[in-house]
C-alpha cells in the first residue's frame, strides 16, 4: 500500500481543528437488520484469549500550540473540548485511549462526527503522529520506529481502506489492485498474477481491464479492498469505507467484509459512525465521544448494558431481541424445565428464540451446550423482558474514561 494513500484526508478527520468537538448531538435513530450477531463470533475463541496485535495505553493526539503540554497537565487534560480550545487553542482529538486489538477479531471504533475515531485509526500507523502515550504492534514500539521500519509496517503489516477510494484513474482495475505490490518491488508478472487472484476473491472477475471511471461506486470500493488485500497485510484498517455508498451496495460490502473475515480470520479495525454497521460487523465495539472511549464491549454488552446515558441514548432504538443472545437472557433451569421445548445454542438471538417458541407451542426454549447439556431456559417472560427492555442483563466489562476495564 502506498504511504501517501489517503494521507491528504487526515486534515478532515474526526477531531482535528475545524471540526465541532463540542457537545455531541443526539445520535440518529437506527434501523437494525436481522442477523446482527457477527457470524464468526460463535466459531471463534474468546477474544480475551487471543494475543494482542495493537496495544494502546494512554494515547493522546492534541492539535494546536504547545500540544505536548495538555496530556501532562491534569488541569488541562480534565477540561471539556470547548474549555480546552478557549484556554489553549488546542483540540484534543484523542484523549487518553487504552485498549487492545486482539488477533483475528473485527474491532469497531464508532462515534459521531468529531468523536476522534478517524484520527485514532491514523495514529495506529502514524499517518498522524500521536502526542503522548504508548502504542505497540505485536509487542514492538510503533512510536520508536524509524522511517524504514515504519515504511515496512505500512507496506507489509497493515493496509488501509479509505472512504475515498484513491484509485489511479489511468490504470486498469488489475493494475490498481497490484499497485501496493509494485511499491514493494514485486516483478510485474508476479504482481499481476497475485492481483488477479485477489480480484476474483472480491467478486470483480471480468472487470480486470476496466478503468475506475467505468465502475460503479460499489465496484470501486471493491477495488480499494482488493488493493489492500493484495499485499496480504496482518491487519486491515477501514476508515468509514462504505459511508458514501447507497444502502443496498453498502450492505453488500458489509457482507463481503463478513465473508472475508470468516474465510481468512484476518484482524480488522473498522471505523464507522453507523451503529447498524458496528453491530453487524464488530466482535467488539469501542464507542467514542469527544476523543474518549466511553464504552468498550461486545455488541451485546453495548446494547444490553450501556455504560452511561450517552450510550443508552445511542442504542435506544436498537431492537434488543436481534442483538441479545439467549445465553445472556436465560434463567437457571428448574424442575421439569429440561423435559420439553426447542433446543437453542447460547449464541442464538432472542429473536430466534421467540420464533422457535412460537412455532413449537411450548412455554420455553432450552439453552444447551455443544454436547446437549442443559445450560438454562428462556421462557416467554424472559423473552418479553428483553423486547421491552425490562430484563436485567448480566454484568459486563466497561471502560472508564482512562480506558481501564471495569467490572
Amino acid at each position: 500500500m502506498s504511504e501517501g494513500n489517503g494521507n491528504s484526508e487526515s486534515s478532515a478527520s474526526d477531531g482535528v481543528p475545524g471540526t465541532d468537538t463540542g457537545a455531541s448531538p443526539r445520535p440518529e435513530p437506527v434501523e437494525v437488520p436481522e442477523a446482527l450477531v457477527t457470524p464468526a463470533a460463535a466459531e471463534a475463541p474468546e477474544v480475551s484469549e487471543r494475543p494482542p496485535v495493537f496495544a494502546l495505553r494512554g494515547l493522546w493526539k492534541v492539535f494546536g500550540p504547545q500540544a505536548d503540554a495538555v496530556p501532562h497537565d491534569p488541569a488541562l487534560a480534565a477540561l471539556d473540548p470547548a474549555e480546552l480550545r478557549a484556554r489553549t487553542g488546542c483540540t484534543a482529538a484523542v484523549r487518553d485511549v487504552s485498549f487492545d486489538v486482539r488477533k483475528g477479531e473485527v474491532f469497531v471504533v464508532m462515534g459521531l462526527s468529531g468523536s476522534g475515531k478517524s484520527t485514532l485509526v491514523r495514529c495506529l500507523t502514524r499517518l498522524i503522529e500521536p502526542t503522548s502515550g504508548a502504542l505497540t504492534m505485536d509487542g514492538e514500539d510503533v512510536l520508536a520506529m524509524d522511517r524504514t521500519r515504519l515504511r515496512e509496517l505500512r507496506r507489509h503489516r497493515a493496509a488501509m481502506v479509505f472512504q475515498h477510494f484513491g484509485l489511479l484513474p489511468h490504470r486498469s482495475v488489475l493494475d490498481n489492485v497490484a499497485y501496493g505490490l509494485e511499491i514493494q518491488g514485486m516483478a510485474r508478472a508476479e504482481r499481476r498474477a497475485k492481483a488477479a487472484e485477489v480480484v476474483g476473491k472480491v467478486g470483480l472477475e471480468g472487470l480486470e481491464d476496466r478503468r475506475p471511471g467505468q465502475l460503479s461506486g460499489g465496484q470501486q470500493q471493491r477495488v480499494g479492498l482488493a488493493r489492500a488485500l493484495a499485499v496480504d497485510p496482518q491487519v486491515l484498517l477501514f476508515d468509514e469505507p462504505f459511508s458514501a455508498l447507497d444502502p443496498l451496495i453498502r450492505r453488500d460490502m458489509q457482507e463481503e467484509v463478513i465473508r472475508l473475515h470468516r474465510e481468512e480470520r484476518r484482524t480488522m479495525v473498522f471505523i464507522t459512525h453507523d451503529l447498524t454497521e458496528a453491530l453487524r460487523l464488530g466482535d467488539r465495539i469501542a464507542l467514542m465521544r469527544d476523543g474518549r472511549v466511553v464504552q468498550l464491549g461486545t455488541p451485546e454488552e453495548i446494547v444490553g448494558r450501556p455504560a452511561d446515558a450517552y450510550v443508552r441514548d445511542f442504542v435506544r432504538d436498537v431492537p434488543r431481541e436481534q442483538v441479545i443472545t439467549v445465553g445472556a437472557a436465560m434463567r437457571a433451569a428448574g424442575p421439569g424445565d429440561g423435559d420439553a421445548g426447542p433446543e437453542l445454542a447460547p449464541t442464538a438471538t432472542v429473536s430466534e428464540a421467540i420464533e422457535a417458541v412460537a412455532r413449537s407451542g411450548e412455554a420455553a426454549a432450552r439453552v444447551v451446550d455443544g454436547r446437549g447439556g442443559l445450560l438454562g431456559v428462556v421462557d416467554r417472560e424472559r423473552l418479553l423482558g428483553v423486547v421491552a427492555g425490562t430484563a436485567r442483563m448480566p454484568e459486563t466489562a466497561r471502560m472508564s474514561e482512562t480506558g481501564t476495564a471495569l467490572r
